[in-house]
């Protein structure tokens, strides 16, 4: 039984050696390719620790936009690879697992976009990243979670049209004088934390601070001490003298945030803020991603063109 279980399930000193040996590898084929490995916050930590840049989608985007690397290997989910072929046209980026989606995404269409705009004409679009190409291609300006709020109040009118996520949407809303319309999309998992869950957290951990990101429900973010994006809660916990904090989003950040801060605790409020397909690539795609130059993502060139616009606007909006 015994010799039968170990042939099946090898020991763990064994998986270190091969994910070590995978390590290497991806590595040295990645200079060779003059690759650039990127990684969401979000990922597998392995995926992460091989990655030359770890971010969120805003800093993936930019680093697409600037690296001098002729190939872009992205660890993340579709329409992130997406964005960084639009702004990087030139270059071959390359999405390990593009089955790796986004639920938020599919939520809205270009087809429904079009159709809210005629119902609501003369409003900007201000496009979560969170959306596929065809829709960014419809939008007056993309934004991401830790932009958002710049960008609304960036632009000239009184009424915005937001699209997918109400509760960005509704984060907004909260920090602007404009009239904000919504589109009625969410994030699965954001979305579903249970306020039960944050309160026995804060509830067992009264010394702890509750770090939670926008694309929660107003609800949990009114229970927050500090709201802000991926990278603002990285920010935000190097920068504070607290030890403990709740995390109120997606597990994968849990790799950063021990790295940077190993004498600090991170408590997650349940199991459940997990994305799998953030999950997805593993070190086996990224190695034959690298070895096969495939699959790439390429976005028609009319749509990309259009994309491209609406991206480059809000990357021209100034940074605190």
């Amino acid at each position: 039984m015994s010799a039968t279980y170990n042939s099946v399930y090898p020991p763990e000193e064994d998986l270190i050696m091969n994910q070590q040996q995978l390590k290497q590898q991806i590595r040295q084929l990645a200079e060779e390719r003059n690759a650039l490995l990127m990684a969401h916050f979000y990922q597998r930590d392995e995926i992460q620790e091989i990655a030359h840049v770890a971010g969120d989608s805003l800093a993936m985007a930019m680093e697409a936009a600037r690296t001098e690397r002729q190939v872009i290997v992205l660890c993340g989910v579709h329409f992130m690879a997406e964005s960084a072929a639009i702004l990087a046209p030139e270059k071959t980026v390359l999405l390990p697992r593009p089955d790796a989606g986004c639920p938020m995404a599919d939520m809205v269409t270009a087809d429904q976009l079009r159709a809210m705009k005629a119902r609501l004409p003369g409003r900007p679009v201000v496009s979560y990243v969170n959306t596929s190409a065809a829709v960014k291609a419809e939008s007056d300006i993309c934004c991401t979670s830790a932009n958002a709020v710049r960008v609304v109040n960036s632009l000239a009118e009184d009424e915005v049209i937001l699209v997918p996520d109400r509760n960005l949407g509704r984060y907004i809303a909260a920090h602007t004088d404009k009239k904000c319309h919504f589109w009625e999309g969410y994030c699965p998992f954001h979305d579903q934390l249970p306020e039960e869950d944050v309160l026995a957290a804060k509830e067992a951990h009264p010394d702890a601070l509750f770090l939670a990101h926008p694309e929660c429900r107003p609800q949990i973010l009114r229970m927050a001490d500090h709201v802000a994006s991926t990278s603002g809660m990285i920010d935000f916990v190097r920068n504070s003298p607290v030890r403990k904090f709740i995390l109120g989003t997606e597990m994968g950040i849990l790799y950063r945030l021990r790295k940077e801060n190993p004498d600090k605790e991170f408590i997650l409020p349940n199991s459940l803020l997990r994305c799998p397909t953030m999950k997805d690539i593993t070190l086996e795609d990224v190695l034959r991603s690298l070895e096969t130059l495939a699959p790439r993502i390429v976005v028609p060139e009319d749509v990309a063109r259009r994309a491209r616009v609406a991206l480059d606007r809000m990357l021209a909006v100034p940074r605190d």
